[in-house]
């Protein structure tokens, strides 16, 4: 069995045993209503925690160039290749 093959079947077989104990705390416990809660509240704050994150990112991510900027850019780089190449050839 490959290193690959056996962290899968460890995985595999963690996780099915993570979904039966869950399933236990929820079902079989009195302290079902609390596992439920913990559940919820970690779901929600996982999701606003994402949202937030890219909310910070793209608050704190100076915006890009405009294109006519980079164009212009452009177009000076060439004409100093293109006078560069003339005076290569002159020589």
């Amino acid at each position: 069995m490959s290193r690959d093959q056996l962290v899968g079947a460890i995985l595999l077989v963690a996780s099915i045993a993570v979904i039966l104990a869950y399933a236990w705390l929820v079902f079989l416990t009195p302290w079902s209503q609390l596992v439920v809660q913990i559940t919820l509240f970690l779901a929600v704050a996982g999701v606003f925690g994402i949202l937030a994150w890219i909310g910070y990112t793209l608050a704190t991510t100076p915006p890009p160039k405009p294109i006519e900027e980079i164009e212009k850019e452009i177009e000076e780089e060439l004409k100093k290749l293109e006078q560069e190449q003339k005076q290569e050839s002159q020589q």
